[in-house]
């Protein structure tokens, strides 16, 4: 058995304090590949930048990096030359959608070249990049919400007053009480409006979800019959009992139904349904209510499913791509949730759940 010589005992015991620096002290990814062409440092964080199993690194091989990777290495080893501020995006399955940094820089070390890679997650800062785009518009939307919340309430005003006139000589009592109370919601929305720097808070209240939801419906009544719509109730979940703001919820449910029937032709069918679930991470938690909204429409393209509670965007022509968003806020404001899933030219089905108020024994 041959006897380690002094210098390869001291490059081995360098390559130990390398290796140990790099486990503890760098946040960024970090790779060091000699001039064989054999992987002999990786951090932890570069084998979680690159979705690599520790087994995977314990050969020293480069096969389990990415192909554009190995081709970075490739040529900074062949050629001597650093290769600076490199963008790499990953293939599935080395982690999907992540783009990194790499910067690669060889370094003589013992009469031969090594190469080390530095790894930065370019993600989190188009995220935050993309987040501080959308602070920036929504402080925008808030003075402009300030601005017409103020004209809308002197106009409304008038209004006000010239319907009281027409519903005192109405005949129609029914008419009578809708227009009344959606008179009162306009009236409370516009004042929301003009609290923008602090949202409105719901006001709490023990509820019927299905009066909610049969209101609402009302109030797309007439779209729906203009388009033909057949629509549906399936309402099971039995109490429906819930604690929430009257006119809240029915903001966010009316946003639902005009989605529903806009994405529909002639002749669609709309299919609303309530049903109480448990729910399945914790038995023991108060029951939800679900309630789902299920069109016939055109449906959502993959790419967009993601996108669709974000604050402005549309695929309407038309649209301001604030109604999803409200909705999501309000039924957070609700400890609630909804989700969506869609198939184009199948239709669309949102899935919102509600805490159930829970039976006194």
């Amino acid at each position: 058995m041959s006897v380690p010589s002094h210098s390869q005992k001291t490059e081995s015991h360098e390559a130990l304090n390398l290796t140990s620096a790099l486990h503890d002290c760098l946040t960024c990814g970090v790779l060091v590949v000699d001039s064989q062409g054999c992987l002999v440092a990786c951090t932890p964080r570069a084998a979680l930048l690159l979705q690599l199993p520790a087994s995977s690194l314990a050969q020293g091989s480069l096969s389990p990096l990415p192909e554009p990777l190995q081709a970075i290495i490739r040529k900074v080893v062949s050629t001597g030359t650093a290769l600076t501020d490199q963008s790499l995006g990953l293939p599935p399955r080395f982690g999907g959608s992540t783009e990194l940094h790499v910067s690669a820089v060889p370094i003589p070390c013992a009469g031969s070249c090594q190469v080390v890679l530095v790894l930065n997650d370019l993600s989190v800062a188009r995220q935050l990049e993309e987040n501080l785009r959308r602070l920036d518009r929504l402080a925008s939307i808030g003075t402009l919400s300030a601005s017409l919340g103020h004209e809308i309430k002197n106009a409304l005003v008038a209004v006000k007053t010239f319907v009281d006139l027409l519903i005192e000589k109405s005949q129609d009592s029914e008419l009578t009480d809708v227009v009344r109370r959606e008179m009162r919601r306009i009236d409370a929305m516009v004042s929301q409006l003009l609290k923008f720097g602090a949202p409105a808070q719901p006001t709490f209240a023990a509820l019927q979800l299905h009066d909610i939801l049969d209101h609402s419906l009302r109030m797309v009544q007439h779209q729906l019959e203009n388009k033909q719509i057949t629509l549906r109730r399936q309402f099971n979940a039995a109490p429906d009992a819930i604690q929430g703001d009257n006119y809240q919820l029915e903001q966010a449910f009316v946003n639902l139904f005009l989605n529903a029937v806009e994405a529909m032709d002639t002749k669609g069918s709309l299919t609303v349904g309530t049903e109480t679930v448990i729910p399945s991470a914790s038995p023991n938690e108060p029951p939800q209510i679900c309630v789902t909204i299920t069109d016939s429409g055109i449906g959502v393209a993959p790419e967009n499913l993601a996108r669709l509670f974000e604050p402005f965007f549309t695929t309407k022509n038309h649209g301001t791509g604030l109604g999803l968003p409200i909705t999501r806020r309000i039924l957070q404001e609700h400890k609630g949730d909804i989700r969506v899933r869609s198939q184009l030219n199948r239709g669309t089905t949102f899935t919102v759940l509600l805490p159930a108020t829970p039976r006194l024994h």
